[in-house]
Protein backbone atom coordinates (compact mmCIF):
# COMPACT_ATOMS: atom_id res chain seq x y z
CA UNK A 1 0.00 0.00 0.00
CA UNK A 2 3.15 2.24 0.79
CA UNK A 3 4.02 2.42 -2.72
CA UNK A 4 0.56 2.77 -3.83
CA UNK A 5 0.43 6.32 -2.03
CA UNK A 6 3.39 8.02 -3.81
CA UNK A 7 1.73 10.59 -5.88
CA UNK A 8 4.34 10.40 -8.43
CA UNK A 9 2.22 8.15 -11.06
CA UNK A 10 -1.00 10.69 -10.03
CA UNK A 11 1.14 13.48 -11.02
CA UNK A 12 2.05 12.46 -14.03
CA UNK A 13 -1.11 11.27 -15.59
CA UNK A 14 -2.52 14.92 -14.00
CA UNK A 15 0.36 16.89 -16.11
CA UNK A 16 -0.33 14.58 -19.12
CA UNK A 17 -3.71 14.90 -19.42
CA UNK A 18 -3.72 18.45 -18.30
CA UNK A 19 -1.08 19.43 -21.08
CA UNK A 20 -3.24 18.01 -23.87
CA UNK A 21 -6.31 20.01 -22.72
CA UNK A 22 -4.08 22.76 -22.32
CA UNK A 23 -2.76 22.32 -25.92
CA UNK A 24 -6.36 22.03 -26.97
CA UNK A 25 -8.36 24.44 -25.31
CA UNK A 26 -5.82 27.43 -26.22
CA UNK A 27 -5.75 26.09 -30.19
CA UNK A 28 -9.68 26.13 -29.99
CA UNK A 29 -9.64 29.26 -28.23
CA UNK A 30 -7.16 31.38 -30.62
CA UNK A 31 -8.80 29.77 -33.79
CA UNK A 32 -12.34 30.21 -32.79
CA UNK A 33 -11.52 33.98 -31.22
CA UNK A 34 -9.94 34.83 -34.29
CA UNK A 35 -12.46 33.21 -37.06
CA UNK A 36 -16.12 34.31 -36.50
CA UNK A 37 -17.88 31.33 -38.30
CA UNK A 38 -16.15 28.71 -36.46
CA UNK A 39 -16.95 30.03 -32.96
CA UNK A 40 -20.42 30.06 -34.50
CA UNK A 41 -20.39 27.26 -35.37
CA UNK A 42 -18.96 25.85 -31.74
CA UNK A 43 -18.87 27.87 -29.10
CA UNK A 44 -21.38 26.30 -27.43
CA UNK A 45 -19.80 22.87 -27.41
CA UNK A 46 -17.51 23.91 -24.25
CA UNK A 47 -20.32 25.52 -22.44
CA UNK A 48 -21.82 22.73 -22.60
CA UNK A 49 -19.28 20.39 -21.68
CA UNK A 50 -18.59 22.57 -19.10
CA UNK A 51 -22.09 21.29 -17.13
CA UNK A 52 -21.13 17.56 -17.29
CA UNK A 53 -20.03 16.06 -14.10
CA UNK A 54 -16.12 14.81 -14.87
CA UNK A 55 -17.69 11.36 -13.50
CA UNK A 56 -20.01 11.39 -15.76
CA UNK A 57 -16.94 10.42 -18.90
CA UNK A 58 -16.41 6.92 -17.03
CA UNK A 59 -18.54 4.64 -19.13
CA UNK A 60 -17.19 6.86 -22.22
CA UNK A 61 -13.95 6.70 -21.34
CA UNK A 62 -14.15 2.95 -20.97
CA UNK A 63 -16.00 2.58 -24.12
CA UNK A 64 -13.39 4.14 -26.47
CA UNK A 65 -10.05 3.16 -24.45
CA UNK A 66 -11.42 0.41 -22.23
CA UNK A 67 -9.35 -0.04 -18.46
CA UNK A 68 -6.13 1.79 -17.88
CA UNK A 69 -3.66 4.70 -18.24
CA UNK A 70 -5.40 5.88 -21.39
CA UNK A 71 -9.13 6.40 -20.55
CA UNK A 72 -7.89 8.25 -17.37
CA UNK A 73 -6.32 10.97 -19.57
CA UNK A 74 -9.03 10.87 -21.84
CA UNK A 75 -11.61 11.81 -18.29
CA UNK A 76 -8.62 14.50 -17.41
CA UNK A 77 -8.34 16.19 -20.84
CA UNK A 78 -11.83 16.41 -21.73
CA UNK A 79 -12.85 17.80 -18.24
CA UNK A 80 -10.25 20.15 -18.12
CA UNK A 81 -10.42 21.54 -21.65
CA UNK A 82 -13.94 23.01 -21.28
CA UNK A 83 -12.43 25.76 -18.99
CA UNK A 84 -9.44 26.63 -20.37
CA UNK A 85 -11.21 26.43 -23.81
CA UNK A 86 -13.93 28.74 -23.01
CA UNK A 87 -11.55 31.58 -21.16
CA UNK A 88 -9.15 31.93 -23.63
CA UNK A 89 -11.43 32.70 -26.44
CA UNK A 90 -13.22 35.25 -23.86
CA UNK A 91 -9.51 36.58 -23.71
CA UNK A 92 -9.12 36.67 -27.35
CA UNK A 93 -12.55 38.56 -27.84
CA UNK A 94 -11.93 41.12 -25.48
CA UNK A 95 -8.17 41.82 -27.55
CA UNK A 96 -8.32 45.72 -28.58
CA UNK A 97 -8.99 45.08 -32.35
CA UNK A 98 -6.77 48.32 -32.88
CA UNK A 99 -3.47 46.55 -30.76
CA UNK A 100 -4.04 43.92 -33.51
CA UNK A 101 -4.03 45.75 -36.54
CA UNK A 102 -1.05 47.33 -35.38
CA UNK A 103 1.28 44.54 -35.02
CA UNK A 104 -0.32 43.19 -38.67
CA UNK A 105 0.89 47.12 -39.69
CA UNK A 106 4.45 46.72 -38.32
CA UNK A 107 4.52 43.31 -40.37
CA UNK A 108 3.98 40.60 -38.05
CA UNK A 109 3.56 37.32 -38.97
CA UNK A 110 1.01 34.52 -37.97
CA UNK A 111 3.75 33.64 -35.31
CA UNK A 112 4.55 37.05 -33.79
CA UNK A 113 0.89 37.72 -33.79
CA UNK A 114 0.20 35.18 -31.77
CA UNK A 115 3.09 34.23 -29.46
CA UNK A 116 3.80 38.37 -28.71
CA UNK A 117 0.09 39.76 -28.90
CA UNK A 118 -3.03 37.23 -28.57
CA UNK A 119 -1.44 35.23 -25.94
CA UNK A 120 0.00 38.05 -23.85
CA UNK A 121 -3.32 39.89 -23.78
CA UNK A 122 -5.19 37.05 -23.04
CA UNK A 123 -2.94 36.30 -20.53
CA UNK A 124 -5.25 37.15 -17.44
CA UNK A 125 -7.89 35.12 -19.17
CA UNK A 126 -6.06 32.64 -19.92
CA UNK A 127 -4.78 31.43 -16.53
CA UNK A 128 -8.24 31.73 -14.82
CA UNK A 129 -8.56 29.44 -16.87
CA UNK A 130 -5.76 27.26 -16.44
CA UNK A 131 -6.36 27.40 -12.50
CA UNK A 132 -10.25 26.05 -13.00
CA UNK A 133 -9.08 23.56 -15.20
CA UNK A 134 -5.74 22.17 -13.37
CA UNK A 135 -8.32 21.65 -10.01
CA UNK A 136 -11.01 20.05 -12.37
CA UNK A 137 -8.63 17.59 -13.90
CA UNK A 138 -7.19 16.56 -10.26
CA UNK A 139 -10.05 15.88 -8.80
CA UNK A 140 -11.56 14.17 -12.33
CA UNK A 141 -7.53 12.27 -12.13
CA UNK A 142 -8.44 10.72 -8.46
CA UNK A 143 -12.37 9.60 -9.32
CA UNK A 144 -10.43 7.72 -12.59
CA UNK A 145 -8.19 6.01 -10.73
CA UNK A 146 -10.49 4.66 -8.21
CA UNK A 147 -12.60 3.66 -11.19
CA UNK A 148 -10.80 2.66 -14.24
CA UNK A 149 -8.16 0.19 -12.65
CA UNK A 150 -4.80 1.90 -13.25
CA UNK A 151 -3.42 -0.08 -10.73
CA UNK A 152 -1.43 3.08 -8.90
CA UNK A 153 -2.00 6.52 -7.80
CA UNK A 154 -3.75 8.10 -5.15
CA UNK A 155 -7.19 7.38 -6.46
CA UNK A 156 -6.10 3.80 -6.69
CA UNK A 157 -4.85 3.63 -2.86
CA UNK A 158 -8.11 5.18 -1.31
CA UNK A 159 -10.31 2.33 -3.63
CA UNK A 160 -7.94 -0.23 -2.09
CA UNK A 161 -8.10 0.65 1.23
CA UNK A 162 -11.79 0.02 1.45
CA UNK A 163 -11.45 -3.40 1.45
CA UNK A 164 -8.77 -3.44 3.81
CA UNK A 165 -9.75 -1.40 6.09
CA UNK A 166 -6.60 0.57 6.41
CA UNK A 167 -7.85 4.02 7.45
CA UNK A 168 -4.79 5.50 8.15
CA UNK A 169 -3.71 4.65 4.62
CA UNK A 170 -6.84 6.28 3.40
CA UNK A 171 -6.83 9.39 5.28
CA UNK A 172 -3.06 9.98 4.17
CA UNK A 173 -4.06 9.90 0.70
CA UNK A 174 -6.53 12.04 1.21
CA UNK A 175 -4.10 15.06 2.80
CA UNK A 176 -1.82 14.04 0.37
CA UNK A 177 -4.65 15.35 -2.24
CA UNK A 178 -5.74 17.98 -0.32
CA UNK A 179 -1.94 19.23 -0.37
CA UNK A 180 -0.75 19.17 -3.74
CA UNK A 181 -4.08 20.89 -5.00
CA UNK A 182 -3.82 23.47 -2.78
CA UNK A 183 0.17 24.07 -3.54
CA UNK A 184 -0.90 23.81 -7.00
CA UNK A 185 -3.99 25.98 -7.77
CA UNK A 186 -4.08 27.95 -4.53
CA UNK A 187 -0.50 29.11 -4.24
CA UNK A 188 1.29 28.70 -7.36
CA UNK A 189 -1.43 29.58 -10.05
CA UNK A 190 -2.93 32.19 -7.82
CA UNK A 191 0.73 34.29 -7.64
CA UNK A 192 1.50 33.79 -11.04
CA UNK A 193 -2.29 35.46 -12.18
CA UNK A 194 -1.95 37.99 -9.38
CA UNK A 195 1.75 39.63 -10.63
CA UNK A 196 -0.38 38.71 -14.54
CA UNK A 197 -3.27 41.26 -13.92
CA UNK A 198 -0.43 43.92 -12.42
CA UNK A 199 1.79 43.93 -14.78
CA UNK A 200 -0.89 43.77 -18.28
CA UNK A 201 -3.98 45.88 -15.77
CA UNK A 202 -3.39 49.67 -15.91
CA UNK A 203 -3.42 51.12 -12.80
CA UNK A 204 -4.71 54.89 -11.81
CA UNK A 205 -1.69 55.99 -11.04
CA UNK A 206 0.00 55.01 -14.67
CA UNK A 207 -2.75 56.84 -16.51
Amino acid sequence: MLHDQLPSSSLRRWLMGFSIAVTLGIGYGVVAGRVQWIEKATARIPQLMLLVPGLAWIPVAILLFGIGETATLFMIAISAFAPVAINVLGGIKNIDIHLIRAAQMMGAGKNALFFRVLIPAALPALISGLRIGLGTGWRVLVAAEMVVGTGTGLGYSIIQARWTLDYASSFACIAMICMIGLLTEHVFLRQIEKRTIMRWTPTTENQ
